[in-house]
């Protein structure tokens, strides 16, 4: 016997409007609200419901679907080597980000001065946080500092402070970001921009952790882990000797290398998700994803300007699109192909292996992570699905219309 869902629910929307009957009606998805649904007992269970428009092979809207997800005894998630739980700001399952993801805990343990390279806008200080954040130094302070924004005068005063009366203005004594820093972490990011000039007195407060503000005749002595960051290769730059080779090798005890967005491209379905939610946040807004030949056309350009260029290209998007999903007109012109195909070809830097698995991860974003439905777009059965998101080792949505996240 069939009977209204709301005699089954009787959900705390049931009253105010059913959510899946307004999305039907306006083609806006809901993603994550809180509810509350009936038990067998008649006790109120926590949900968080999501609901979708359901569209055929023309795009004509045939119904609609709604999951719940189950919030009883819900946590945060504790943070494991899988998830990378302990990185919330770092984004990524690609083999590089892996490796990355490995050694930040041994590198955070230690005092040891880094270097972050990587081009501009690979997430060089995001990396630099992150340490800061798993060290022993986590309660104190991260002071980051662009050396290449500032000119030496400026910088000096600026690194290590200066006293009152030491130059025209200067009435009272400012300290410098050294001795802000301390106990904590300092990040010079840019580093390879510096002057000679400058670069021999940023050795000496490497080597000792002691420095003189400006005007005085007293040093000043810091306990401070230093992390540095460049988009230069300074080896070169020691080989030219427009960077002193004692400085390179006082910062260069722990190296880090971020790859550019083009050498991790199977981040991409993430990072777009990733900027979607954030900007949904930030702005109110309910775009639920991107269409098809939106997502070829970010996946396939090459992003000199690397995660900051695709996270402008996300917000560019919100800005002209003023619907649920972001179509190809609604991308920047600069990326968008000058003739319009269904999908346009993926680069030929991905193997087939990362063709299937960015293939598999956008149809199950584009299903909130439902395996059924995914399946079926897909044109397998579930259980060929369910071992290759194993096999590819395919992060799938926490909201998958089972409530669960599979093994």
């Amino acid at each position: 016997m069939l009977r209204p869902c709301r005699d089954v629910f009787r959900a705390s929307t049931c009253d105010d409007g059913c959510a899946l009957r307004r999305t039907c009606a306006d083609g806006q998805a809901i993603v994550d609200k809180p509810i509350s649904i009936a038990g067998r007992a008649g006790e109120m269970i926590p949900v968080s419901i999501s609901t979708a428009v359901l569209c055929d092979e023309q795009g004509q809207r045939i119904g609609g679907v709604q999951t719940f997800r189950d919030l009883r005894g819900a946590s945060p998630p504790q943070p494991t080597s899988a998830d990378h739980g302990t990185f919330p700001q770092l984004v990524g399952r690609s083999e590089a980000m892996r490796r990355l993801f490995d050694v930040l805990p041994q590198f955070a343990a230690s005092s040891s001065t880094i270097l972050i390279e990587g081009a501009s806008g690979t997430g060089k200080e995001l990396v630099a946080r992150a340490i800061h954040g798993l060290s022993p130094r986590r309660d104190e302070r991260f002071i980051a500092v662009n050396c290449g924004a500032l000119p030496d005068t400026l910088l000096e005063s600026e690194l290590f402070g200066y006293k009152a009366g030491a130059f025209t203005d200067a009435r009272n004594d400012k300290p410098g970001r050294f001795a802000v820093a301390d106990r904590g972490t300092i990040f010079l990011d840019e580093i390879g921009d510096i002057s000679p000039a400058m670069q021999a007195k940023l050795l000496r407060v490497l080597q000792e952790r002691v420095f003189e503000p400006l005007g005085s005749v007293e040093s000043v002595k810091v306990d401070v882990r230093v992390i540095a960051a460049t988009n230069k290769d300074l080896g070169e730059l020691v080989r030219r000797g427009t960077f002193r080779e004692d400085l390179f090798y006082r910062i260069n005890i722990v190296c880090l290398h971020l790859p550019a967005l083009r050498e991790r491209r199977d981040d991409i379905p993430l990072l777009i998700d990733h900027f979607l939610g954030k900007f949904n946040q930030a702005q109110e807004r309910r775009i639920t994803g991107v269409s098809d030949e939106a997502f070829g056309t970010l996946l396939s350009h090459d992003y000199p300007g690397n995660i900051r260029e695709l996270e402008n290209v996300i917000e560019y998007a919100f800005v002209v699109c003023r619907g649920s999903v972001i179509e190809l007109p609604h991308l920047p012109p600069t990326i968008r192909p000058r003739t319009v195909s269904s999908r346009k070809v993926v680069s030929n830097s991905l193997t087939l292996r990362h063709v299937e698995a960015i293939h598999i991860t956008d149809t199950l974003r584009r299903y909130h992570g439902n395996r059924t439905l995914a399946a079926r777009d897909l044109g397998i059965d579930p259980s060929t699905l369910f071992r290759k998101i194993k096999a590819l080792n395919i992060d799938v949505p926490r909201a998958n219309g089972r409530g669960e996240k599979p093994n």
